[in-house]
């Protein structure tokens, strides 16, 4: 196959499945056993694409939150998101700091997929109930923000996944715990690709790196995110989440099994 190909292939499952709480980790260890594993930075990089989709799609939000910065609720709202991210960045400099390596092998990404879909289940069942509220409380901002760190350290617990999870056993609402999530997304992904360029240019190494590739794959994340992003928050208005709990369970089993 192509390697043209193959980066657009991986690149696409990237954009589908980074905003979606089921894994984009582990939905591209699972395609890896098909297709040529590629470099830590094309992984990395092309979550990018991911970001700048979800930039575009709440375009109208970024801007109206831009142009109302002087209203008390929107300063509030910049606030609790800004803290959210600082706790991720600073949470994701101490796990690095502390020699903190990502598992090789695909049984604790298989396990974290898997039980992550029964989490999805057991709190759906827990909250169904429940009157789910419309305010992000501080307690929610930060409890979003270490949950992007329990992801960071969880390869297979999904970002956009544990965020939400975290914000619904909380009691906000599932558009509103979308949408912080994916906001909070937009300078969680663009900062870990930026970074991560940053370092590979400082750094160098041994091969060169096929920036043509990344940049290929980028864009086809890019294009595949905005269809997924748009979808689901469409899906979540009248649906909840228990479908991906089931797919999870699913695809950590099926990775359990197939990539023994």
């Amino acid at each position: 196959m192509p390697e043209w190909l193959v980066v657009i292939l991986l690149g696409a499952i990237e954009g589908v499945t980074e905003f979606l709480p089921i894994s984009s980790t582990g939905h591209l260890l699972l395609a890896e056993r098909w297709l040529p594993r590629q470099i830590d930075l094309f992984n990395v990089v092309i979550q990018s694409g991911a970001g700048l989709a979800v930039l575009l799609v709440f375009t109208k939000r970024v801007r109206q939150l831009f142009q109302d910065w002087r209203q008390p609720a929107t300063q509030d709202y910049l606030l609790k998101l800004s803290a959210a991210f600082v706790i991720t960045c600073v949470g994701g400099v101490l796990l690095k700091a502390t020699g903190f390596k990502l598992p090789e092998q695909a049984a604790p990404v298989a396990w974290a997929t898997l039980v992550g879909g029964v989490l999805i289940l057991i709190i759906e069942a827990a909250i169904s109930r429940r009157k789910l509220s419309d305010e992000i409380t501080w307690t929610i901002a930060i409890a979003i923000g270490v949950a992007q760190l329990v992801a960071a350290a969880f390869p297979g617990a999904s970002r956009s996944g544990t965020t939400i999870l975290f914000a619904l056993m909380l009691g906000l609402n599932r558009p509103l715990a979308t949408e912080f999530s994916f906001l909070l997304g937009i300078p969680t992904l663009l900062a870990a690709g930026a970074l991560e360029i940053f370092s590979a240019m400082r750094h160098g190494g041994i091969e060169p790196i096929p920036w043509s590739m990344v940049l290929l794959g980028t864009i086809a994340s890019a294009v595949t995110a905005f269809v997924a992003v748009k979808w689901l928050l469409r899906f979540v208005q009248t649906h909840t989440f228990m479908i991906f709990g089931w797919y999870r369970i699913t695809l950590g089993a099926a990775i359990l099994i197939l990539l023994r």
